[in-house]
């Protein structure tokens, strides 16, 4: 079983470094949030709400300095609306929970470590309930079986989102052998995920890292070579999700056949997973063996949709044998079109723009609008 789907980011707005070492001791203790940056000057928090992006922000509410912590609660309203935040204050110096104000916890000095972590956990679960209507949609394409058009769909179905008006970024998360780095002919020494930082991540570092394809999609790539997948942990990518999060409308993920550690905190954070089946006996027996690891670790029906890949090609396997092996018949179908997808990936350019008016095109287009339909990512555009 993987780890936590995202650590809660956690940003300290202290100048007092006892209180802020002190903070730091307790939250070294547990892994469920990370502290991205102790801030001293409260005029430095809304630079670093923006570059850092935390989930949660702690002000100390005797604050000194220029830029008192009541300056803050209102920075931080302004530069990250939805970011809840949590006051650190002493008796004498009363508080009150205002979420009118900003203000979605208090703690009173002196707390113990299981009571930071409580309302941290607390204000973070409280905004996120809220706002799950408004964020992005992850996507991941997964199959069980090589050689089945996996990184193409996600190639096309990026750039299928990215045409209907959503920001959108590829992760390429077949970090062995970067298949999105053989089918787009990108240079070796072009950028990787490994290039970000191991501790903080900002929006910045997106930037510099990221290839810019000229479909308008953003990738982040795959280390050039194999024995750097090594270097890459779950953990590592869980805060380049929870930043992507932020950042994107839409973040669509190829996902390599195994299902190892890394794979699996992917599959987690994932709203959607797109699975894709084939009229193929070794896929189908696969995908049955995947379908029960699914169900054992817990994932809802809802978060799997099966695309059936070139639907157009039988085999000899009837449509309610394939029914009957996933439980239901799938989602989505997409026909078979050799010389275009042939083509169109040996020039490194997606068939969905090449030829908007093929079927195939038009297939990865209607699961582009079936995710458009989603909740999350429709309340993004509401």
């Amino acid at each position: 079983m993987s780890s936590p789907a995202s650590q809660i980011r956690l940003l300290l707005v202290e100048d007092v470094p006892q209180v802020a070492q002190y903070v730091r001791g307790l939250l070294d203790a547990q892994q469920s949030i990370k502290l991205v940056d102790v801030v001293a000057d409260g005029g430095r928090v809304a630079s670093q709400v923006q570059q850092l992006r935390p989930d949660v922000v702690i002000v100390d509410w005797l604050l000194q300095g220029r830029t008192k912590a009541r300056r803050v609660v209102e920075l931080v309203r302004e530069v990250g609306p939805g970011i809840p935040l949590v006051v650190l204050t002493v008796p004498q110096s009363p508080v009150e929970p205002n979420a009118a104000a900003g203000i979605a916890g208090v703690l009173a000095m002196p707390f113990s470590g299981f009571e930071l972590v409580n309302v941290i956990n607390a204000a973070h679960q409280k905004a996120s309930s809220v706002e799950t209507a408004g964020r992005s949609s992850v996507v991941a394409v997964y199959a069980p079986k090589g050689g089945v058009g996996r990184t193409t769909l996600a190639f096309n179905l990026a750039v299928a989102l990215a045409s209907q008006g959503r920001k959108t970024c590829l992760v390429d998360a077949c970090f062995q052998f970067g298949d999105l780095r053989s089918l787009l002919k990108v240079p070796a020494d072009a950028p990787s995920i490994l290039d970000l930082p191991t501790d903080r991540i900002g929006e910045a570092d997106l930037a510099d890292v990221l290839w810019r394809d000229p479909s308008r999609i953003d990738i982040l790539l795959a280390p050039s070579r194999v024995e750097l997948a090594e270097m890459i942990s779950a953990r590592d990518v869980e805060k380049v999700l929870s930043l992507l999060r932020r950042v994107y409308e839409a973040v669509v993920i190829d996902l390599p056949a195994t299902l190892g550690d890394v794979t699996l905190a992917i599959l987690d954070a994932a709203d959607t997973i797109l699975e894709i089946v084939t009229y193929d006996s070794t896929t189908l027996r696969n995908t049955q063996a995947v379908s029960d690891a699914f169900r054992a670790i817990g994932y809802a029906a809802a978060k799997l949709r099966y695309v059936l890949m070139r639907a157009d090609s039988a085999g000899g396997i009837k449509a309610e044998d394939l029914a009957r092996v996933l439980g239901r018949a799938p989602e989505h179908s997409i026909v078979s079109d050799g010389p275009l997808v042939v083509q169109a990936n040996n020039e490194g350019v997606p068939f969905v723009l090449a030829n908007p008016d093929a079927q195939v095109s038009r297939d990865v287009v209607a699961v582009a609008a079936a995710i458009l339909k989603a909740p999350a990512l429709a309340a993004v555009r509401r």
